[in-house]
């Protein structure tokens, strides 16, 4: 007999699974005495399994009637087994056919999920092809029991206990506020002229525009191109003022950066601009106890304004008006974990959702933000041509006709007379930072003799040398950590190595001797600096770990350009130009004498530092993929696993979109190479893992990825042991 939707039966009487539904089928047996009113509760599992991803009818105990609200956590009977879930809804019946197992046992009284940030992972799951258990996992922060008992006696979260021993000074800081927003015309009213006058978007094209939309309580959409990356014209004072001004309205604002640096430099400037509790820090590097404290005062309405990292895409923040995303292009958005999805869509779903504003800022332009743009769902806020000139450094590039014909070796040198002279003149007038490719002392070596990279006997893996005590150090694998003292070439049989590239160690070593009495401060691997003093030094870093001096930079050199480009990636060059964006942009401007050397060839990247032009860029980046019809110009599709297995997950899923005459374009299968999948790995060979890439057009996407829902959960409740791994929108499968 074929179970009906939303049971669940006793785990003591005989059971019978569906393969395709994946619960019991055996009616169950009265239960206790029911709520008078709702007695049924309907229940999402914690379970990453496809065909679990759907709510189940579970009746609620009068005991438990209420306590049992939407939103809090459960435990229930499910075949067997105690799991927990998150009670999504009361209802009056339920259409199961049979009696209901009551509700196991309540978790918690404290309503963590809210119903917009319920309805928000839903739609990030319908987006990735994902289950809504997965997307909960990173919403909702793992409970603290000791916390609710603290500031929620009664269940409900209250606003007054999070004041503490800080009360006196957070309502000193309430009635300064209190006073800013009467002397700016109370709630809602538009900032007043001379306050625009004063803020950093004053030099910007927009900028004033949408500060006085978010202020009046309305919800513009803009594309940020901040110029400079520190002071107090930089980007987190930018952000803060235009939280402040969503705030003036009196809504909320959610704001997310890629990493923990970025995170304090926000913080640090929302709370210049804002009374201390009304900003909540969400962060999993901070502990679990300090990031369910700012979770619960969100949850409690004591904050107003949500910063963090990817997680902080879904806090909880009351009547939302404003969703912030730096940098979106920086690959520290994408969740790591399925259904891998990325900050900036998620906050672009919520902003749809609740009907707020969207800020996407950066000191360069991702593809994704241009095609928004060109669209005309957001606006851009771009200074204009003469702002440019009078705000950024000067940039020069090494590898131009005029430089090569003064200096012919300047394109084999890794430090060419150009960019030593810049160095040299700048750390007589402040720090000078060095951008390098790769962390480490040797990060690659090859054969002296036959120049073949040198691999690891043991998995197939490169060889590195990654201490800082130069030749002396041993070599060893960068998969597998397998030392290679005797290590004999299988090409030509030589045992002498190179350096094919050459790392932050190393490089700060040979900066040391070519500049001798200044100091070497580096910043790369697992010793990243947030910020430097405006002592004259060289600061040598790997790209996306450059810290902040306070006064800017004197100047830069933006060395092993050619190796970020020669990256076998689609975005090598779009992430290129931003972290040459981001690095510049911590220069100081060309009228103090700021000057960035890059020793790049690549003409299109190059020549959009040398014009300081993200978004020309970016348009061209983006024109060149929609007549090749590649991200994001269509959305893509990766399915990775065993050839068989890889096969019929997409040819059933060609069936489904058949039915709506929907053919998608494919790529592949191929075979998939891997770090760490050589010969030492455990389970099948490389070689029997492919990948198939499906193209999706916007227009097709929504039934495309309900197609994809499908059938992995189809696949799922078959317990395959060649499961496949689908993925959409992932920036790293080109």
């Amino acid at each position: 007999m074929t179970p009906t939707p939303g049971g669940a039966t006793r785990p003591d009487e005989p059971l019978q699974l569906s393969l395709l539904q994946g619960f019991p089928t055996k009616a169950a047996v009265a239960g206790p005495v029911l709520a008078a009113e709702l007695p049924v509760a309907r229940v999402r599992l914690e379970s990453s399994l496809p065909h679990l991803d759907r709510a189940f009818d579970y009746s609620v105990p009068a005991s438990l009637d209420a306590a049992a609200q939407p939103g809090v956590r459960v435990k229930v009977k499910f075949n067997g087994q105690e799991l927990a879930g998150y009670l999504m809804e009361r209802v009056a019946g339920s259409d199961a056919g049979h009696d209901l197992l009551p509700l196991h046992k309540l978790v918690s009284p404290v309503p963590v999920l809210t119903p917009a940030v319920a309805e928000l992972a839903g739609r990030v799951a319908a987006r990735y092809a994902g289950t809504l258990s997965d997307v909960l996992r990173v919403a909702v922060p793992p409970r603290m029991a000791r916390l609710e008992k603290e500031f929620a006696p009664d269940g409900r979260p209250d606003p007054a206990l999070f004041a503490g021993a800080a009360a006196a000074g957070a309502a000193a800081a309430d009635a300064a506020a209190a006073d800013a927003a009467a002397a700016a015309g109370g709630a809602g009213a538009a900032i007043p002229p001379a306050r625009l006058a004063a803020s950093s978007w004053a030099s910007y094209r927009n900028g004033p525009a949408f500060l006085q939309h978010l202020s009046a309580g309305e919800s513009p959409r803009a594309v940020l191109g901040a110029l400079q990356g520190y002071g107090a014209a930089g980007w987190p004072r930018m952000i803060a003022e235009a939280v402040a001004a969503v705030r003036l309205s009196g809504r909320g604002a959610v704001v997310v950066v890629p990493d923990y640096r970025d995170l304090d430099r926000v913080e640090s400037a929302l709370l210049e601009v804002l009374p201390a509790g009304d900003v909540a820090r969400l962060a999993a590097d901070d502990g679990q106890t300090p990031r369910y404290r700012s979770f619960l005062r969100i949850l409690s309405g004591a904050a107003g304004v949500a910063v963090g990292t990817r997680s902080a895409a879904y806090a909880p923040v009351r009547d939302l008006g404003l969703v912030v995303c730096w940098d979106n292009g920086d690959d520290l958005h994408i969740e790591q974990r399925s259904p891998y999805a990325h900050s900036r869509e998620v906050l672009l779903l919520r902003a749809g959702q609740s009907g707020a504003a969207c800020l996407l800022a950066g000191h360069s332009r991702s593809t994704e933000t241009q095609r928004l743009v060109e669209s005309g769902w957001a606006w851009p806020v771009e200074a204009d041509r003469t702002e440019v000139r009078r705000t950024v450094p000067r940039v020069l590039n090494t590898a131009d006709s005029f430089e090569l014909e003064h200096d012919p070796l300047a394109r084999i040198a890794r430090l060419p007379g150009a960019a030593w002279r810049a160095a040299k003149e700048g750390l007589e007038r402040g720090p000078v930072l060095v951008q390098v490719a790769r962390a480490g002392y040797a990060p690659s070596l090859a054969c002296e003799n036959c120049r073949e990279p040198a691999r690891c006997t043991a998995c197939g893996g490169p060889l590195a040398i990654a201490g800082s005590t130069g030749s002396s150090a041993v070599p060893q694998c960068r998969w597998c950590s397998t030392p290679a003292p005797a290590w004999r070439c299988g090409t030509c049989n030589a045992v002498r190595l190179r350096r094919g590239a050459t790392g932050a160690l190393r490089t700060a070593e040979e900066l040391g001797r070519a500049f001798p009495g200044k100091p070497v401060i580096t910043s790369s691997g697992d010793r990243v600096l947030a910020t430097v003093g405006d002592t004259k030094a060289l600061v040598v870093a790997t790209v996306g770990a450059e810290p902040v001096a306070s006064g800017g930079y004197a100047a830069a050199l933006l060395l092993d350009g050619d190796s970020l480009l020669r990256r076998e990636n689609l975005r090598a060059g779009e992430d290129a130009v931003r972290r040459w964006f981001n690095a510049a942009a911590l220069v100081r401007p060309a009228l103090d004498g700021g000057l960035v050397v890059i020793t790049a060839d690549d003409a299109a990247g190059v020549g959009a530092l040398l014009r300081w032009d993200p978004a020309g860029y970016a348009r061209r980046e983006l024109a060149l993929r929609q007549e090749l019809h590649l991200p994001p110009a269509v959305r893509v599709a990766s399915v990775t696993g065993g050839r068989t297995a890889v096969g019929h997950f997409t040819q059933a899923i060609a069936r489904q979109l058949a039915a709506d005459g929907i053919v998608l374009r494919e790529a592949g299968p191929a075979p998939l190479v891997m770090a760490g999948s050589g010969a030492g790995s455990q389970g099948r060979d490389a070689g029997e893992d492919v990948r198939t890439l499906l193209f999706i057009p916007y227009g097709q996407a929504a039934a495309a990825t309900k197609a994809m829902r499908a059938v992995k959960a189809a696949a799922a409740a078959k317990r395959s042991d060649d499961p496949v791994q689908l993925r959409l929108d992932g920036v790293d499968v080109l």
